[in-house]
């Protein structure tokens, strides 16, 4: 494999390490908050109703987050039926192409997504009453972790010498 390939797949590996730990650590969030949520509920004697908001922007940043971590390991949605018929040749440029689509796509995402995030700041969420900019952050955030992945995905492709499915095969 040729060296700037390697190197990409290493940034995109050690990317994907992160996220995942934060993914990791959003899912214990997530739980240990719908656990509260039960106790104050039906044991404990709490008015704390932020428990069933706060779940959903968790499992919302948690979801959008994981995007990352599929487009690094090539495990995003994809026609596989097609894309198994082309040459390997043919194959490297083909997922390079969707690479370049799929940025574009989540490029558009991350710059919408700020103005999204700026109007946040003038509304607020029903329960806890924050602003809504906050939680909106993982939208553009994601995207533009979505966007570093392709980058780096598409990078590998593009310099590989042994073919997009070398991704899967090597272990940094």
């Amino acid at each position: 494999m040729d060296a700037q390939a390697r190197k990409a797949l290493q940034w995109s590996r050690q990317l994907n390490w992160l996220v995942e730990r934060l993914c990791v650590l959003l899912m214990i969030l997530l739980v240990l908050d719908v656990w509260l949520g039960v106790l104050v509920r039906y044991v404990l004697p709490l008015g704390w109703t932020f428990t069933e908001e706060l779940a959903r922007y968790l499992m919302i940043w948690m979801a959008l987050l994981a995007v990352s971590s599929g487009i690094s390991h090539r495990e995003h949605i994809g026609v596989l039926v097609i894309f198994e018929k082309f040459p390997p040749g043919g194959r490297k440029w083909l997922a390079v192409g969707f690479d370049l689509v799929a940025f574009v796509f989540f490029a558009m995402i991350f710059y919408y997504g700020l103005g999204f995030v700026e109007r946040g700041f003038g509304r607020y969420t029903m329960i806890a009453q924050i602003p809504k900019g906050y939680p909106f952050i993982g939208v553009p955030l994601a995207a533009g972790l979505a966007c570093m992945q392709l980058a780096l995905v598409a990078m590998h492709d593009f310099f590989s010498s042994d073919g997009v499915s070398a991704a899967e095969r090597v272990e940094i």
